[in-house]
């Protein structure tokens, strides 16, 4: 057993491991982010490794017994759904992956409404990797699970709030106005929820769309990069022809970019928007877009139908700029 250490020594001691616990959490976000586009679950995965000085300050300020023990939340990862119904889904994906310390789940806890705080889901689990830490122990991360409303709701609250002693402390027409905020952000994830399930049934949602939304989740696993929806809407308008009537594809999509991972990676890193190549030339366009999945793995597997699709429909630059990247012959 261990002895427990001073919040100056933990301090010191993170300071020392921040770096690998930074990458620890990155490491586990990024499969949770490639789990969640195998899944086809709409999410966003952000991580970071706890600032030193927020550590040191919340040592001293919460005078724990063992800090460095206590502070659980030194590598983070939030995760963001939509709306409300795929909290479940989230929440699987992370107990089905990692070994679990314990699961915080406030949403049917009594009482709840009666306080000012939106429903807390948490999930402490072994990061992934094989870092340990010098005792021989595995790192954990602290995974925060929320709709993109309460997201937007936790972090005004935070600010507004951080931290009085009690509620108490709250002027009564503040704590009126995030009570009433709280009832929004269920008002909200509802009508998304429903808004989205409407449209999924509606006939001009069409398999464009469908498409489109595969090639994004997956894209999200290799750049985190802003791209063009309106380009990508054109170009999918015009290479979904070289697919034809499969409704596997999309499982066929996730399965090629695990597989061509590496090689995806390092297209993205020579000729992506940061570039070199990119700034130097202002070509390699496609590359930036989550479309570019979708026509690297055509032009693995059927370039002369995504030639013939493409031909009087789209610039020609843009595709072979795309085949000099994947090494094919045009």
């Amino acid at each position: 057993m261990t002895t427990p250490l001073t919040a100056h020594e933990a301090y010191r001691r993170y300071r020392d491991e921040w770096t690998t616990v930074d990458k620890a959490a990155q490491l586990t976000a990024a499969f949770i982010r490639r789990r969640a586009a195998r899944l086809h679950l709409s999410c966003h995965v952000s991580a970071r490794a706890k600032e030193v000085s927020s550590f040191i300050k919340k040592a001293y300020r919460k005078q724990y017994t063992d800090p460095w023990k206590e502070i659980t939340d030194k590598a983070g990862i939030r995760i963001v759904v939509p709306y409300s119904s795929l909290l479940d889904e989230a929440l699987d994906l992370i107990t089905s992956n990692f070994t679990v310390v314990r699961v915080e789940d406030d949403r049917k806890e009594p009482g709840l409404e009666e306080r000012l705080q939106y429903p807390r889901l948490h999930v402490q689990i072994r990061a992934r990797g094989e870092e340990m830490d010098p005792d021989g122990v595995p790192y954990q991360c602290e995974v925060q699970i929320r709709t993109e409303a309460a997201d937007v709701w936790a972090r005004m609250s935070h600010s507004l709030m951080y931290k009085p002693g009690s509620t108490t402390d709250i002027p009564s027409d503040v704590r009126r106005s995030l009570y009433r905020l709280i009832a929004l952000v269920e008002l909200y994830d509802s009508e998304v929820e429903r808004g989205v399930k409407a449209l999924a049934e509606h006939p001009d949602f069409t398999r464009n769309n469908r498409l489109l939304a595969e090639a994004e989740r997956i894209y999200q696993t290799f750049s985190s990069h802003p791209y063009d929806r309106e380009l990508s809407e054109d170009v999918v308008d015009v290479i979904i022809d070289a697919i034809g009537d499969d409704p596997g594809y999309a499982d066929r999509l996730v399965e090629f970019a695990e597989e061509h991972r590496g090689r995806i990676e390092r297209a993205y890193e020579q000729y992506g928007p940061t570039s070199e190549q990119f700034l130097e030339h202002g070509r390699y366009l496609l590359v930036s877009q989550p479309e570019s999945l979708i026509i690297f793995e055509r032009l693995a597997n059927a370039r002369y139908d995504l030639q013939a699709t493409w031909e009087g429909n789209l610039e020609d630059r843009l595709l072979t700029d795309m085949a000099r990247i994947w090494r094919v012959r045009w």
